[in-house]
């Protein structure tokens, strides 16, 4: 019995005509496989703010520290 469909067949890469536009193999390329899953955004924010009370911290210690370290050398 034979089959007809509205869908051509999918032809094999051999079968297909030599055009340096068409690749032989088809690519998926879709957007939505760059974005990252919940858990790692969650973990690059946690990363962030982690080095952000980090950065808050130093320079805190510098805007006390360096005055006082001026005036002892003074």
């Amino acid at each position: 019995m034979t089959y007809i469909s509205a869908k051509s067949a999918r032809q094999d890469a051999e079968s297909l005509p030599a055009n340096d536009n068409d690749r032989a193999t088809r690519a998926d390329l879709s957007f939505l496989d760059g974005i990252n899953d919940e858990d790692e955004v969650a973990d690059i924010a946690r990363r962030a703010e982690r080095l952000g009370h980090a950065t808050l911290i130093a320079m805190a210690v510098g805007l006390t520290a360096l005055p006082l370290l001026y005036l002892m050398l003074v």
